[in-house]
């Protein structure tokens, strides 16, 4: 499956909303930012952008997804983003992942945009540089079929975390600085929502 365009692969979207929101104390995904849940939200904005969009979860969420959006359970042993990201792959290998966290209340089309336009086919992955750490974004991440092989290669080795892999293979990842570094602001605690709630307040 791939484009008309120079055989580039279809660019799917995925929202990671199987997570378990320890320190937020509840789903951070069914948090209304926006007039909705941000799981649909987050769908909606990449149904703009992508071919089809998933919304990534755990096999028993799937109830609680709304059957008006696509769901996409987890099918690879284990937890975590980069489990959903295997998940994906293995569901439908042939295509590019744009994969986002469902815990980003300032992220905008225009964002995504930029990382759509400036994304290198010929990378395994195109990612921003986080404004907070300075090191790669893998759940704001465009990821290639060619970083499946990539990722489950990181899994035998024992790891687990999405970051890492585009640490470890950065001669094949594109990064890219955010047009706007506060839009990848997430939100793990009561305390991050609090200010993500204040500036959302102060830009209406």
């Amino acid at each position: 499956m791939t484009s008309s365009a120079n055989n580039i692969p279809p660019l799917y979207g995925l929202v990671l909303a199987g997570g378990k929101s320890t320190r937020m104390g509840h789903d951070k995904g069914t948090i209304q930012w926006h007039g909705k849940e941000q799981r649909y939200y987050m769908a909606d904005m990449l149904a703009t952008l992508c071919e089809k969009v998933f919304i990534s979860c755990k096999p028993e969420q799937r109830q609680d997804i709304a059957p008006n959006y696509n769901n996409l359970p987890d099918s690879v042993e284990g937890s975590g983003p980069l489990i959903a990201i295997l998940s994906a792959f293995k569901a439908i290998p042939d295509v590019a992942w744009l994969v986002i966290a469902c815990d980003l209340p300032l992220m905008d089309t225009t964002t995504l945009q930029y990382l759509i336009q400036n994304r290198n086919t010929s990378s395994a992955a195109t990612t921003f540089k986080s404004p907070f750490d300075g090191l790669p974004e893998p759940l704001i991440t465009i990821w290639e079929p060619s970083a499946y092989n990539m990722l489950l290669a990181h899994q035998a080795d024992g790891f687990s975390c999405p970051r890492k892999a585009l640490i470890r293979n950065e001669n094949n990842v594109s990064v890219l600085s955010p047009p706007d570094p506060t839009k990848l602001m997430n939100t793990n605690t009561p305390e991050d929502a609090e200010e993500a709630r204040k500036i959302l307040n102060k830009n209406i």
